[in-house]
């Protein structure tokens, strides 16, 4: 992918983000015309407030939810020492460590910041990859961390919510041009919702381009993408149910593992339950079969088809 696809990437999340608040603003003005300044000014008030407050707690309930145990260089030097390492790669101040009491083997980061950033990894994870996967991993999380991630999911995943509650408070309207308005902001809703999961789709593939760019070797992210998605296919039902709300934070869609294992076959070639360097580099040369209905699931997920993002990494080669 090299220069050329990080630019590409960059003006891509570009692009979708000004179409995306380009809608918010064609509606606010609609709105405007119609009432005065009065309705523009409070929607965008209103949007300010869910966009503080989603930033203010969103870290809070990751915590809760993922159930997540900061831990002391003590209690895990190894992890600490790849968490250390990776960051003063990426320029960004060493985020705290967390393990989070889960068996879905996975990592995610969030935090308000740079220098507020956390990384933390579940019981899971740690079970199932070696220490160079593991460290891949870590350098995806840190990468998100690096982009800013947090803080640019939290500003365009609102926009789509202000629409929502434009179409709610206009539906009924008595008013013509109100109603119409909020059919409007009902499609717009849809419309945002499909280009904030692109964004975040997106972000995945610059996310897994800046681990290789900090050190991470493209062969073990690819193979611990690969074991992850076993594993997540492998975990528990009420578990992955759990986490549904906050899947988006992990380092792949662990509700669409067990239709993506299909797929995966065609990169595994000795069929050892890991990727290696040889086999991604045979990946490169040749084409992969992706099947109608994923690609039509993933329109509707945060993160890229997994045969495709494994694609993408053999590029890196």
């Amino acid at each position: 992918m090299g220069r050329i696809g990080t630019w590409k990437l960059k003006l891509r999340m570009f692009l979708a983000t000004i179409f995306l608040f380009a809608i918010i603003y064609v509606i606010l003005m609609l709105i405007g015309s119609i009432m005065g300044f009065g309705g523009p000014l409070f929607y965008m008030l209103l949007g300010l407030g869910i966009i503080l407050l989603q930033y203010l707690i969103s870290p809070s309930i990751v915590e809760a939810t993922m159930r997540v145990e900061y831990v002391s260089p003590e209690e895990a030097p190894r992890l600490h020492a790849m968490v250390e390492e990776l960051a003063m790669k990426a320029g960004i101040p060493k985020p705290r460590v967390g393990i989070a009491d889960i068996g879905i083997p996975n990592a995610f980061a969030f935090g308000r910041t740079k220098s507020d950033g956390r990384v933390c990894v579940t019981r899971g994870i740690l079970r199932l990859l070696d220490e160079e996967e593991l460290k891949a991993v870590l350098g995806h999380e840190i990468s998100h961390i690096r982009h800013n991630d947090m803080i640019v999911m939290t500003l365009v995943s609102a926009i789509p919510l202000i629409c929502y509650y434009i179409y709610i408070s206009s539906i009924f309207s008595r008013d013509r041009d109100m109603s119409l308005i909020g059919l409007l902001a009902l499609v717009a809703y849809l419309i945002g919702q499909l280009i904030v999961l692109f964004i975040s789709r997106v972000r995945e593939y610059y996310a897994d381009y800046g681990s290789v760019e900090i050190g991470g070797q493209p062969h073990k992210l690819a193979s611990a993408l690969y074991k992850l998605v076993y594993g997540s296919a492998a975990s528990e039902e009420d578990e992955i149910r759990e986490v549904e709300g906050l899947k988006a934070f992990f380092v792949n869609d662990v509700s669409r593992a067990t239709a993506e294992i299909e797929d995966l076959r065609q990169v595994d070639l000795d069929m050892n339950g890991t990727i290696s360097e040889g086999e991604l580099q045979q990946i490169k040369y040749r084409d992969v079969k992706i099947g109608a209905a994923a690609r039509i699931m993933e329109l509707l997920s945060t993160h890229p088809n997994m045969l495709k993002r494994i694609k993408r990494l053999s590029e890196l080669t």
